[in-house]
């Protein structure tokens, strides 16, 4: 039986992991999924809001009250907006206009302003990190910018790395993720470079992304368009750090929704894409594992109610 928490800030994180026995089925190695999904937030962006907001009490950045903005592909703003709401604080998210109209109205839901801007390239003025730079800067807003804060990293170094290990009873084969600001790979990648150092760390991208090809061979390039939300870049994120990423794998819209909608049917998961491209990824890596390995883990890193109204989900229904 969980114990009673003070707030529910104090339930993020310890998410489950669980065997995708059907997914999985026929591997060398088991495969697990990190349900960060489960999170009170409904995202594994809820432990770097905490994690951001709770270093910038500590060093004396935020009077009571105080305005905070970010940019966001939607599962931050939300996680931020938890924490406003327990702490009494603003909350500004700016978005591009590719973000699902499901996440613009729960973050308005849950008392943030909410400003959509052009889905721009990196080095335009209008792009939505850029947009919240500037707010910032002219309006003495506070910028939690979780694509340049360490503290993002740290939330995963010494919270999310060291859960999986425990949970894997000390043994992994390879750590499986998406990369939006970075945080969620590299906290990981860096704990188990230390803690599990066999542990293979596997970055999985969508096919437009620019960051496989970075990983690969330095130079990002590959940029175009997909569906996918929250994870893929132009450009390699500030806090990203290659050195503790020993492979990319390149997933289409198309193979990461067909592995959604199986966690959904298959495994019970309501998941949103991005778990797809994660698992899409993990079962290619699985395949050639050695069995003495380690299991293999998936980061899923939302659920499905952000995904509801976007044509590749509303078309299950039909």
């Amino acid at each position: 039986m969980k114990p009673v928490v003070r707030s529910v800030l104090d339930a993020i994180g310890d998410t489950p992991l669980v065997e995708l026995s059907r997914i999985g089925a026929g591997l060398p190695v088991s495969l697990y999924a990190k349900c960060e999904h489960t999170n009170p937030g409904g995202s594994v962006k809820d432990r770097i809001a905490k994690a951001i907001i709770e270093d910038a009490e500590a060093r004396g950045l935020l009077a009571p009250g105080a305005t905070l903005i970010e940019a966001t592909a939607g599962n931050t703003g939300m996680g931020l907006a938890l924490v406003c709401a327990v702490k009494g604080y603003k909350l500004v998210c700016v978005m591009p206009e590719k973000m699902s109209h499901d996440k613009r109205a729960a973050l308005r839901s849950a008392g943030a302003e909410v400003m959509m801007v052009p889905n721009a390239p990196v080095d335009s003025p209008e792009n939505f990190q850029n947009v919240a730079r500037r707010l910032a800067s002219e309006r003495g807003w506070f910028l939690t910018d979780q694509f340049r804060n360490e503290a993002n990293v740290r939330a995963h170094e010494e919270g999310t790395g060291p859960e999986l290990l425990a949970q894997c009873g000390g043994a992994i084969g390879a750590f499986v993720a998406g990369a939006g600001t970075g945080g969620s790979i590299t906290g990981v990648g860096r704990f188990l470079r230390r803690a599990c150092p066999s542990a293979k760390i596997i970055l999985a991208d969508p096919l437009g992304s620019a960051l496989a090809e970075w990983v690969r061979t330095g130079t990002p390039s590959g940029d175009g368009s997909y569906a996918i939300e929250g994870i893929g870049q132009s450009k390699p994120p500030a806090i990203m750090d290659r050195t503790v990423i020993d492979e990319a794998i390149t997933v289409s819209d198309d193979e990461a929704f067909a592995m959604t909608k199986r966690l959904v049917r298959e495994e019970g998961l309501l998941v949103g894409g991005s778990a797809g491209v994660a698992v899409a990824a993990a079962i290619t890596y699985a395949k050639r594992a050695s069995p003495a390995s380690g299991p293999v883990i998936a980061l899923l890193p939302d659920g499905w109610d952000r995904y509801r109204s976007k044509p590749w989900m509303s078309a299950w229904g039909e």
